[in-house]
């Protein structure tokens, strides 16, 4: 028996697996987002441990019958979030989070110092607010007296695994957004630590996402009702974890999520990374690369929406929505955005609407409006001359068989499913059972757990209206990019 632990941005999904893949129970607790000013976005990470632990204590209890034959923990986790601990091992200060926009003023200057070029150079990507290094400095300048007392800088699920096992370990995969990590290489770039004024001292271990990096500390054994040794392997940043989790490990074979982010994944067997940086170039838990388009807010964009009506009358409107192309326009851009556009300053912004417009045109709109962002990173893919030969979608929204169709549509390619919509949860259970030796490779693993199952295929004459439409859904964000700045 394997553990998969995902830790996301408003729950921790635990998942218990036996060795052929097959899901014996999963368990969910769910924790506070915290919006203390415009623009930020902070969890307190023991928050997510309690949560963390409490989901264990759950799952552990409803199944005593295999409790003892469990191996391996593996783990899965949102990206970029900044945990600082003192030399006991306390949190300091609230994790500023991976869509908190306070460091526009941080990635300036990253930028300024070693040039796009030569911030490309060194670490593969451009100076985004969502990424570790910008975090850390803006803490340096705004809190020096926290600044001063941190030992170590954590990711969130890392943070996870340390309470487990008591080591400091992350993974190439996560480590890649935290814009410290020489991807090409797989070292941290001494030049930016410099930069930033930290140590290497104060990062964890690096390892392979199917690494064993410790055993289950016998404290915590003991509070689980576990008397055998556990192995903790070092798991992967969400999105390489669901790509795990998809089967998204060779090339050709591209994933969209459609989680509170929407994200377009591309393996690749060589490190690439896109002339203008619009795509993050990351190491992937294969052991191998992957490109990575990123818009902030795609479920969350009918997440919102929801809220502005009953859950009831959400779900009607999905099921009513048909064939039709909306007339308005919708850019999701509720958190600022990331791919194609790096602009925290961006908004949600609907045009279009007139007297006959109701709420069932708004929401195709909402659904046809993410889809159009995830476009954006699929043509950089192709831009970069990706192989886009299978299409995979995954993520909370993409239950919605009206969703996929659509993205089939404006994608104008067949959309695939899969014999599973874990994600994450699976792909941190399958790299903790290939580190305990269960399977040779993660691929070989994926191979035999993740299968195709049906598949939908695009309307062409809508995908020739969605192109037009599309050119009108980029044009908007030109237009209105003085307004967003003002």
């Amino acid at each position: 028996m394997y553990v998969g632990i995902d830790l996301g941005t408003s729950s921790v999904k635990i998942l218990l697996m036996s060795k052929d893949g097959g899901i014996v129970d999963e368990v969910t607790e769910e924790y506070p987002v915290y919006y203390p000013k415009a623009g930020w976005a902070e969890q307190n990470p023991e928050d997510w441990w309690q949560g963390t632990l409490n989901a264990l204590k759950n799952l552990v209890s409803r199944n005593t019958e295999v409790k003892d034959h469990i191996k391996a923990i593996g783990f899965s986790g949102q990206m970029h979030g900044m945990v600082a601990l003192d030399n006991m091992g306390n949190v300091l200060t609230p994790s500023i989070i991976w869509c908190d926009q306070r460091t526009t003023e941080e990635c300036h200057e990253i930028t300024e110092h070693f040039g796009a070029k030569g911030l490309s150079d060194l670490v593969g990507n451009m100076a985004l607010t969502g990424f570790t290094a910008p975090k850390i400095l803006w803490l340096k300048k705004n809190a020096p007296e926290i600044f001063e007392k941190v030992d170590m800088f954590l990711l969130p699920k890392d943070f996870i695994s340390f309470k487990l096992s008591g080591n400091y370990v992350t993974d190439y995969s996560d480590a890649s957004g935290m814009l410290l990590l020489d991807v090409a290489n797989k070292c941290y770039s001494q030049p930016v630590l410099d930069f930033i004024g930290i140590t290497e001292s104060q990062l964890p271990n690096l390892h392979e996402s199917f690494e064993v990096t410790g055993q289950l500390s016998e404290a915590i054994k003991a509070e689980l009702g576990l008397s055998h040794e556990v192995l903790i392997v070092g798991g992967a940043g969400d999105q390489a974890a669901g790509a795990i989790g998809t089967g998204t490990v060779s090339e050709g074979v591209v994933s969209v999520t459609l989680g509170t982010s929407g994200v377009v994944f591309a393996a690749h067997d060589d490190y690439r990374v896109d002339s203008e940086n619009r795509m993050h170039a990351f190491c992937h838990a294969s052991g191998r690369y992957h490109s990575m388009g990123v818009m902030l807010s795609a479920a969350n964009c009918l997440k919102w929406w929801s809220e502005q009506a009953s859950v009831a009358e959400i779900d009607d409107l999905l099921n009513e929505v048909d064939d039709t192309i909306s007339e308005v326009v919708f850019l999701p851009y509720l958190m600022g955005e990331r791919t194609p556009y790096p602009d925290p300053n961006a908004r949600g912004t609907f045009v279009g609407m007139d007297m006959n417009t109701n709420r069932k045109d708004l929401t195709k709109s909402l659904l046809e409006g993410v889809a159009f962002g995830l476009k954006d990173s699929l043509d950089i893919l192709v831009d970069m001359g990706v192989p886009v030969e299978e299409l995979r979608v995954i993520g909370g929204g993409a239950r919605s068989i009206k969703w996929r169709q659509i993205i089939a549509d404006i994608f104008g390619q067949k959309i695939v499913g899969i014999n599973t919509n874990q994600g994450g949860a699976l792909g941190a259970a399958i790299l903790a059972a290939v580190g305990d030796g269960a399977f040779e490779s993660v691929d070989a693993a994926t191979k035999a757990i993740i299968k195709t199952v049906d598949a939908v295929e695009p309307n062409l004459a809508n995908h020739e209206i969605y192109k037009e439409k599309h050119l009108k859904y980029k044009a908007l964000y030109q237009s209105l990019k003085p307004y967003f700045e003002m």
